[in-house]
């Protein structure tokens, strides 16, 4: 998939990384190639289960976690809530079709929502918003 260059590219010298969980294949990698194309570094994962463990195995930083609430054997909340007890840096910003934003959002606990379906200039936006007030990346810290 090949993108014409954009106007929302994050110009930051240093990538951001997101983890993304999707577990649509389609929306996942369209997102994924979104991101990418908006200057992010992205993990994908397809469910919780997959997600912690490419956080586990991961040696790169992550600044963000994009889930959607709705996954196989748990919710995109209960994942957020769990990276954040090993990491309470990491962001979370959760996506959904079915819940309203005022459910979900709770930036003192830095969590985020983002109703679908949103467009890459309202994604890039949103999470350019939340980053620009959470710290530069922390490195991951492996389960004990």
């Amino acid at each position: 998939m090949t993108l014409p260059a954009s106007a929302y590219a994050n110009d930051r010298r240093s990538r951001r990384t997101i983890l993304l969980v999707e577990d649509d294949p389609f929306v996942r990698e369209v997102t994924r190639c979104l991101l990418e194309h908006a200057g992010f570094e992205v993990l994908p994962a397809e469910d919780s289960r997959n997600a912690m463990k490419v956080y586990e195995n991961c040696q790169r930083e992550i600044d963000l976690l994009m889930t959607d609430m709705v996954l196989p054997g748990g919710t995109g909340r209960q994942l957020g809530q769990e990276l954040q007890q090993r990491s309470p840096e990491i962001v979370v910003l959760v996506t959904s079709g079915y819940i309203d934003q005022d459910d979900t959002e709770a930036p003192e606990s830095r969590t985020y929502f983002l109703a679908k379906p949103y467009s890459m200039r309202t994604l890039v936006e949103k999470i350019e918003t939340i980053l620009g007030a959470a710290p530069l990346r922390r490195v991951v810290k492996q389960a004990s």
